[in-house]
């Protein structure tokens, strides 16, 4: 639900981090801008209350043009994985345009892994988002443990799903930027039927990528 501001010609994106507790939604965060060109974000805020804490930052501070004008800007966030704070994951789910699942690679965590995505499906519903058209990539964090499940039972597990499924090691910055990048893609796919960014904007979708982290950081992204 991008927030347009006709009066600015400004439309503001969010995009959110959704997942288990301690399954990487923070370092993934953390890591993307640690990855990201200084120029391309704000500095990360944290809201914290009592034994919950949500972290924020702005890509694209002061937004990127379109050719036609319009300034496109970016709000990413993380969602405190405990149950006893689904009320702020809502908060913080509310009006999302795309959401990258973390899942933990760890075999002890596959239960925990479904329950929360099943309460992602049910947090978009009770905030008015159609889970159906939310743009979403899953992605399995923490490769780099042992006693992890193998990409074979991963694909064997989601086969069917219609979201991409990105390998991750946050912690060592590998697959971060490609579960952003495919995440960009269904957000450009989706919005693009609202405000044909194409034909109105003068924006392809490669160039929405591209101004929204870097051609540098897009090379290679798939």
């Amino acid at each position: 639900m991008a927030i347009y501001e006709e009066e600015n010609n400004r439309l503001s994106i969010k995009l959110v981090y959704y997942g288990p507790a301690q399954s990487g939604k923070t370092t993934n965060l953390m890591r993307l801008h640690d990855l990201l060109r200084t120029d391309l974000k704000g500095e990360i805020m944290m809201m914290e209350t009592a034994n919950d804490r949500t972290l924020f930052f702005d890509l694209l501070p002061l937004g990127f043009k379109a050719p036609s004008g319009l300034l496109i800007k970016f709000k990413l966030y993380t969602v405190p994985g405990q149950i006893a704070h689904d009320s702020t994951r809502k908060a913080v789910l509310s009006r999302a345009d795309g959401v990258v699942f973390v899942a933990d690679s760890q075999r002890t965590q596959s239960i925990n892994n479904g329950e929360s995505f099943a309460n992602l499906e049910e947090n978009t519903a009770r905030v008015g988002i159609d889970f159906d058209r939310l743009p979403l990539v899953v992605q399995f964090n923490k490769r780099d443990l042992s006693n992890i499940l193998s990409e074979e039972e991963v694909w064997q597990r989601w086969q069917g799903a219609p979201w991409p499924l990105v390998f991750s090691s946050a912690l060592a910055g590998r697959g971060v930027i490609e579960t952003f990048h495919a995440l960009l893609v269904q957000v450009y796919n989706t919005l693009n039927e609202e405000f044909d960014f194409e034909n109105n904007h003068g924006l392809s979708r490669d160039a929405f990528i591209r101004q929204s982290i870097g051609q540098s950081q897009t090379d290679g992204a798939g």
